[in-house]
C-alpha cells in the first residue's frame, strides 16, 4: 500500500478530509486470495504408459501377447543435447536414460514449470515483505483558487486578494518505505505458493520417471528388433543352403523342378523379409533418438544386450506399499491439495482486518539548497466492511478448487494401485509365455534338423523342409516378442513402484 506525502497546500484542508484520507486509503485496494486453476494436474504435458493386450483369435503362435509403450505430447521429442554432451557412437542404457531426463522435453517442461513455480512464490513472499522506493519530482504549478472553491474576502476595504496563486516551484526528493505487518491473506497465500512449488518439484521427479519408461521401452525394442534381424539373417542363410542343396540334387536328377523352386521361393521370401526387418530396426533407432537428443539417425550402436532374467524377487503387497510411499505424482497430488487448503484460508482471511505501516523521508523545497527535510510514519488498518461480494466469490471458487484437488488426489491413489497390479499382472503372463517361447524354440529346432535328415536320406521332400524352416522362423520371432514383452513389464513396475531411475538396472540386470 502506499501512503501519498501530503503536500505544505493541504495543510489548509478540513480536518475531516485528512481522516477520511487516513481511514480509507488503499480500503478498496486489499489484497485478494490467489486464485488457483481448477485441476492441478500438469496440462498439455503428455503421457508415456504400457500396455499388454491379449492377441485374440486362435493361432499356432505361442507369441499371444502384444505389449507396447505408448509416448504421447512432448515425451516424444527432446531437445537437441549432442551439442552440449558428446556422443560417441555407442549408447548404453545408462547413457541413453539420462540423455533423456536431460533433454527430453517432457522432463524439460516441467522443470522449467518448477521455476515458474518458485518465481511466483518469490512475488508472493514480495507482499510480506519491506518495499523500499525512492523518487525525485520538480514541480511547478499555478493555481486558481477561486476555481477550487475557495473565497477569501480582503480585510483591508479596496484591497483585493487575487484568485490566482503563482506561478511556484518545489522539488521534491524522498524515500518511501512501507511493510505488512499483519495480513492473513498475503500469508497463507505465500504458504500456498510454497506448496505449489513442492507440488511442482514433485511432478518433475514423476516426468523422470516417465522418460525412464519411455527411454527405457525404445531402448529393448531396439535390441528386440536387433535380434529379429539376427534371427532372419540366420533363416536367410538356412534357406540359402537347402535352395543349393536342391539345386544340385536337380543337377544329378534325383529331385523336381518343384522342390528347386519351392527352395529358391523360400529364399526369395527370407531375403525380403530380412529387409523388412532392418527397416523396422533403422526407424526403432531413429526413435530412441528422438526421445534422448540425439540426432534423428541410426547411425549408432547400443552398448548393452538385455537378454532373459527374472525379475526381483518381490510381492504384490510390497510393491503396493513401496509405490504408495515413493511415487512422486502422489506426493505432488497431496502437496496440492496442502496448496489449495492455503488459497481457500487466504480467501476466508479477505473478510479480516489487515495493518500495513508506511513511511516516508526526504528533503523539499524551492531548490536543494532552500530545501528542508520532512517526514511521515502512517500506520493503516485496513477493515473490510461490504467488498462488493467479492469476497464470497473468491471463497466459492477457492472451495470449489479445493473440492476438485482432493478428488485428484484420491484418484491418485486408485490409479497407482492401478499401475502396479496391472504391471504385476503383464510381468506373470510374459514370465509365462517366455517359458513356453523358449520350449517351442527347442522343440522347432530339433523337428527341423530331424526333417533335414530325413530329406537328406531321400525319404521326403522338402515341403517338410521348408514347413519346418519357417516354423523355427516363428519360434524365434516369438521368443524374441516373449522377452520384449517381460522387459517392458519390468519397466513398467519399475515405473510403477516410483524412482525408477534407480531400480531400472535392477531391475533389468544389465550384461
Amino acid at each position: 500500500m502506499t501512503i501519498l506525502p501530503f503536500r505544505p497546500y493541504l495543510r489548509s484542508a478540513p480536518l475531516f478530509a485528512v481522516v477520511f484520507l487516513l481511514l480509507f486509503h488503499g480500503a478498496a485496494f486489499g489484497q485478494s486470495g490467489s486464485p488457483l486453476p481448477l485441476s492441478g494436474r500438469p496440462a498439455g504435458n503428455g503421457s508415456v504408459s504400457s500396455t499388454q493386450t491379449a492377441i485374440p483369435g486362435t493361432t499356432t503362435s505361442v507369441n499371444t501377447l502384444n505389449p507396447a509403450i505408448q509416448v504421447q505430447g512432448p515425451y516424444a521429442g527432446s531437445a537437441n543435447g549432442a551439442d552440449k554432451a558428446p556422443f560417441s557412437g555407442k549408447l548404453s542404457l545408462r547413457e541413453a536414460i539420462q540423455r533423456g531426463i536431460a533433454y527430453n522435453l517432457g522432463a524439460i517442461g516441467l522443470s522449467q514449470a518448477v521455476r515458474e513455480a518458485h518465481g511466483q512464490s518469490r512475488v508472493a513472499r514480495s507482499a510480506l515483505l519491506p518495499n523500499l522506493n525512492g523518487d525525485l519530482s520538480e514541480v511547478v504549478e499555478q493555481v486558481n483558487i477561486r476555481a477550487l472553491g475557495v473565497r477569501l474576502a480582503s480585510p483591508v476595504p479596496g484591497v483585493s486578494i487575487p484568485s490566482v496563486v503563482g506561478p511556484f516551484n518545489y522539488f521534491d526528493l524522498r524515500a518511501r518505505l512501507s511493510q505488512t505487518v499483519a495480513d492473513l491473506t498475503a500469508w497463507n497465500n505465500y504458504r500456498a505458493s510454497l506448496e505449489t512449488v513442492h507440488a511442482n518439484e514433485f511432478f518433475s521427479k514423476d516426468a523422470h520417471d516417465l522418460v525412464v519408461l519411455a527411454v527405457g521401452g525404445a531402448y529393448v525394442q531396439v535390441i528386440a528388433a536387433q535380434a529379429r534381424v539376427t534371427s532372419a539373417r540366420a533363416q536367410l542363410d538356412t534357406a540359402n543352403a537347402l535352395f543349393q542343396q536342391a539345386s544340385e540334387r536337380r543337377a544329378v536328377g534325383v529331385l523336381a523342378q518343384i522342390d528347386v523352386n519351392r527352395s529358391q521361393v523360400q529364399v526369395l521370401t527370407q531375403q525380403q523379409r530380412l529387409v523388412s526387418l532392418r527397416n523396422d530396426l533403422a526407424k526403432q533407432k531413429i526413435n530412441l533418438a528422438r526421445l534422448t537428443g540425439l540426432p534423428p539417425s541410426d547411425e549408432f550402436d547400443l552398448a548393452d544386450d538385455i537378454p532373459f532374467t527374472p525379475a526381483p524377487a518381490i510381492t504384490l503387497e510390497d510393491a503396493l506399499k513401496q509405490a504408495r510411499d515413493q511415487r512422486p505424482d502422489l506426493k505432488g497430488a497431496q502437496a496440492q491439495v496442502r496448496a489449495a487448503e492455503r488459497a481457500f484460508a487466504a480467501a476466508r482471511a479477505e473478510r479480516f482486518p489487515s495493518l500495513t505501516f508506511s513511511a516516508n523521508y526526504g528533503a523539499i523545497g524551492t531548490n536543494p539548497a532552500q530545501s528542508h527535510g520532512t517526514f511521515s510514519v502512517v500506520g493503516s488498518l485496513n477493515i473490510p466492511i461490504w467488498q462488493g461480494g467479492r469476497t464470497e466469490g473468491d471463497i466459492e471458487r477457492a472451495d470449489a478448487v479445493l473440492v476438485q484437488r482432493k478428488a485428484e488426489a484420491s484418484d491418485t491413489v486408485s490409479r497407482i494401485e492401478s499401475d502396479v497390479r496391472n504391471a504385476w499382472l503383464d510381468l506373470q503372463a510374459a514370465a509365462s509365455q517366455v517359458e513356453v517361447a523358449q520350449r517351442n524354440r527347442e522343440v522347432t529346432q530339433d523337428n527341423l534338423r530331424l526333417t533335414r535328415q530325413r530329406y537328406e536320406a531321400g525319404v521326403t521332400d522338402n515341403i517338410e523342409v521348408v514347413q519346418s524352416q519357417d516354423a523355427v522362423a516363428a519360434a524365434e520371432l516369438d521368443y524374441i516378442s516373449s522377452v520384449f514383452a517381460h522387459n517392458v513389464a519390468k519397466l513398467s513396475l519399475a515405473r510403477a513402484l516410483g524412482g525408477a531411475a534407480d531400480k531400472v538396472e535392477r531391475f533389468l540386470k544389465l550384461k
